[in-house]
């Protein structure tokens, strides 16, 4: 069983920066596969970004593409996103989500595990 807990979210300007955390229960966060989700209200969850147990295999949504960086600390059980050049359409409730294996998991439907969820709110 893996918990995951999120938190940095908020509100900011448009073009301003945050950055999300992830920490994960758990002593096999280290073989998971970890994502990003984002649902804005009225529309279906979609992904933002996911990272292989190593680090190595990155994926990124064309939307967030040179915006959003995602990493992780094995040491530390967290995962992160950080956010620079906000848009408003960047506002959602962005999700943490964990799954065992060693793909990059692109689907929500492939993943095992889901954190509560933090808010994002980008505007002037």
């Amino acid at each position: 069983q893996v918990q995951l807990v999120e938190s940095g979210g908020g509100w900011v300007q448009p073009g301003g920066s945050l950055r999300l955390s992830c920490a994960a229960s758990g002593r096999t966060f280290s073989t998971y596969t970890m994502g990003w989700f984002r649902q804005a209200p009225g529309k279906e969850r979609e992904s933002v970004a996911v990272i292989t147990w190593s680090g190595e295999n990155l994926y990124y949504a064309d939307s967030v593409t040179g915006r959003f960086t995602i990493s992780r600390d094995n040491a530390k059980n967290t995962v992160y996103l950080q956010m620079n050049r906000l848009k408003p359409e960047d506002t959602a409730v962005y999700y943490c989500a964990a799954r065992n294996g060693v793909r990059r998991y692109r689907d929500q439907y492939d993943y095992d595990y889901w954190g509560q969820g933090t808010q994002v709110s980008v505007s002037s």
